[in-house]
C-alpha cells in the first residue's frame, strides 16, 4: 500500500478501534465462506491461506506461555477467539482477479449482521480497503477486512468475542497482516 493510502487506512481504524474498543461477544456465523476464491490460487504469484478453526485457536493458545507479559496478553487475546481465516493472493500483473470473483465474499457481508464500518478508496493508486463488524443483537461477533488492490487481494475473517483495541497484538501472527497502527491515545481523565 502506498504511503498516503496507509495514512489513511491508520488513521480509519484507530478510530475504529477507540469507538468499539472492549465490545466482544461470542457467535458462529461470523465465518465467512472463503474457499470460492482458492481458484485465484493458480493466477497468483504468491498465496497466503490462513485458516484455523476454534480447536485450532484453542490449542495455539497453550502455546503461549503466562509468564512472559506479551505472550500472556496475546493468550488473553485469542483464548475466545472462535477462527481466524485469511486469504491473500498477489498477482504479478494488475486485473488477475475480477470483481465477480470477489462478489461472492461482499454479498455474503451485504447482509446477515455485517456493517460496514470503515471504507477507504484511493483512486489513484486503485487501492479499497473496507472492514465490517458481525453483530448479533448489541454484541460483536466477527471481523471482516477486505482489501482490494490492483496487484493483491486479501480477506481477513475473525470469527468470535475480541478485544478490537488489542487486536494489534496479533499482527504478524497467525496470517494477520501488519496494520502499522500507532498505539491509541490514551483516554482523559476530565
Amino acid at each position: 500500500m502506498k504511503t498516503l493510502f496507509q495514512t489513511l487506512l491508520k488513521f480509519a481504524l484507530v478510530s475504529a478501534l477507540l469507538a468499539i474498543g472492549g465490545v466482544s461477544a461470542t457467535a458462529q456465523t461470523a465465518k465467512l465462506q472463503l474457499d470460492q476464491l482458492d481458484v485465484l490460487a493458480n493466477r497468483a504469484s504468491e498465496t497466503v491461506d490462513v485458516k484455523l478453526d476454534e480447536h485450532l485457536m484453542q490449542t495455539t493458545a497453550k502455546f503461549f506461555s503466562g509468564k512472559d507479559p506479551d505472550d500472556a496478553e496475546i493468550r488473553d487475546l485469542i483464548k475466545h477467539v472462535k477462527g481466524i481465516y485469511v486469504k491473500s493472493f498477489t498477482f504479478e500483473k494488475e486485473s488477475e482477479y475480477s470483481p465477480a470473483e470477489v462478489e461472492s465474499v461482499m454479498t455474503q457481508l451485504r447482509g446477515g449482521g455485517w456493517s460496514k464500518i470503515i471504507g477507504v478508496t484511493s483512486k489513484k493508486d486503485g487501492d479499497n480497503v473496507d472492514v465490517y463488524l458481525m453483530s448479533v443483537g448489541d454484541e460483536i461477533s466477527g471481523l471482516a477486512v477486505v482489501s482490494l488492490e490492483p496487484k493483491e487481494l486479501t480477506i481477513v475473517n475473525i470469527v468470535g468475542p475480541i478485544n478490537l483495541e488489542k487486536l494489534t497484538q496479533l499482527e504478524g501472527s497467525f496470517g494477520v497482516p501488519y496494520l502499522n497502527l500507532p498505539p491509541p491515545k490514551p483516554k482523559s481523565d476530565k
